[in-house]
């Protein structure tokens, strides 16, 4: 699931700057309430729905687009790890560029750029133009979501702040919920002979009333001074994460040959210079600060993260594809059959909010646990059955998306509780990247476990199983190293607001 966006990574010493309105009046906000503060909050609100939609379509979508435009088993990964890799990659710099060159300004360029791609893919005319441009989705979608939060800490002030976000968790709980089946009633209506497009198109309206509401309603913020970007570091992280999902998603189709090896070799290397560098450059310059990685609750956090947002990643992706390719369900269908998992989820981070106090980083583990449960029941049912139907499935997928809703909506604020008050914005700002990171990861890793399984040939339900059944190893990692988190969450959260 796409997360919330954080301060800039590198959390530069500047200083927060005066906001003005867009007709350059220099009071507008200076005296809160902002008067157009609400007309801000609906663009927002728009902005991110639009982007969680879209990255979380394609898990009932892959198999209709395919059917069209051809392609591989690996398109149906890529589909969504383009997606989530350019969004990781400039995430890492896109709350930065806010602070450089105005909130206001990148929101904009964000929004058209996420609303011109959308028109892209929709106009797609083969498996590689549609893969490019969703990546292109990606990474206008991480310059446009931290501003879109930077900006109602702007416009948002003490009592509207908790409105505006106690109306904000909910909309997106529901919006994880409806954008698979909005995606495949569009790819089942198919609108006026567009078919999968329309999945696409839908975001034509939306993106053209966030840019243009921005354009009229937000404050204008002065561009810092100071500081700077690491773009050569930037471009080391991009390739470092690329040179690992490539090979992880292409390696199946193409019987592992020795340069799939080779390149997550290269990766793995490609990331060590990017920690040199980071020796070399100076704080207010750096995508992240040094300190971090030497924290060690705070390195064991980032593996936790890592593994159970791709563990649960990856099963969202094989079970929307389970129900398609295995069961011959509709998309329709297939969305329907994801929504016990998401209800789950959404419960058990409503849930966790009132357990986290008791519970402090046990409520981690607890959620692991749970998800894990879930798994081996969801492998139990289905081993080795012809055919199964939905209902028999959301036993396992309930507890599954509980147990992932009690992670997700504390595991960042126990991990920050490890970092100083100065490293939080940093440290925030790499969780949000390395969720996306593990996000990809799941996608390429899992996906692959189950498509191996598949072509044996397997049954579908010995596939999920056995898939299901690997996903504990990632989660069995992820609750050892979770001893060695924060007993308590940090105050003051959630961390990805």
């Amino acid at each position: 699931m796409t997360d919330t966006a954080s301060p800039d990574l590198a959390d530069s010493a500047i200083p927060p700057v005066p906001a003005t309105a867009a007709d350059g009046s220099t009071d507008a906000v200076a005296d809160p309430p902002y008067r157009l503060r609400w007309i801000v909050f609906v663009a927002v609100l728009v902005a991110d729905v639009m982007d969680l939609v879209d990255a979380t379509v394609m898990n009932v979508a892959g198999p209709t687009i395919r059917a069209e435009l051809g392609g591989g088993q690996s398109m149906l990964q890529w589909l969504g790890a383009g997606y989530t890799l350019t969004f990781a990659t400039f995430l890492i710099t896109g709350a930065r560029l806010g602070d450089l060159f105005g909130r206001r300004r990148l929101f904009l360029i964000g929004a058209a750029g996420f609303t011109s791609s959308s028109l892209l893919c929709a106009l797609a005319w083969s498996p590689e133009v549609l893969i490019g441009t969703r990546a292109l989705q990606g990474g206008f979608g991480a310059l446009m979501i931290p501003q879109g939060f930077g900006m109602l800490t702007e416009v948002l002030k003490g009592k509207d702040m908790e409105k505006g976000f106690a109306v904000f968790g909910p909309v997106m709980g529901l919006s994880a919920i409806a954008g698979p089946i909005i995606g495949a009633t569009l790819l089942e209506a198919d609108v006026f002979g567009t078919g999968w497009r329309a999945i696409f198109i839908i975001n034509l309206p939306l993106g053209i009333f966030a840019f243009i509401a921005g354009a009229r309603t937000m404050p204008t913020s002065v561009a810092a001074k100071g500081g700077g970007l690491d773009l050569p570091g930037m471009g080391l992280v991009g390739l470092a994460m690329f040179l690992l999902i490539f090979p992880l998603i292409e390696g199946h189709e193409r019987d592992w040959p020795a340069w799939v090896f080779a390149l997550m070799a290269a990766g793995v290397v490609v990331g060590a210079l990017f920690v040199a560098r980071l020796r070399r450059t100076p704080v207010d310059r750096a995508l992240i600060r040094l300190s971090l990685l030497g924290n060690a609750a705070f390195s064991s956090g980032m593996l936790v993260a890592a593994g159970f947002f791709a563990a649960f990643a990856g099963m969202a992706l094989v079970l929307g594809l389970f129900w398609q390719v295995g069961e011959g369900d509709s998309p329709t269908e297939a969305a329907v059959a994801l929504i016990p998992m998401t209800l789950g989820m959404v419960l058990g981070m409503i849930g966790g909010f009132a357990l986290v106090e008791k519970l402090g980083r046990k409520l981690i583990q607890v959620g692991i646990a749970l998800a894990a449960l879930g798994l081996v029941i969801l492998a139990a049912t289905v081993q080795g059955k012809d055919e199964i139907s939905a209902w028999s499935a959301v036993p396992g997928t309930v507890l599954m998306g509980m147990g992932a809703g009690f992670v997700f909506g504390q595991l960042f604020d126990v991990i920050l509780a490890s970092v100083d008050e100065v490293e939080v914005g940093s440290a925030s700002g790499l969780l949000n990247a390395l969720q996306q990171f593990g996000n990809a990861l799941g996608v390429a890793v899992v996906g692959t476990v189950f498509f191996n399984v598949l072509d044996v040939p397997h049954l579908p339900t010995d596939a999920l199983a056995v898939t299901a059944l690997a996903c504990l190893v990632p989660l069995a990692i992820s609750f050892v190293l979770a001893f060695r988190l924060p007993q308590r969450a940090r105050e003051g959260g959630p961390a990805a607001h």
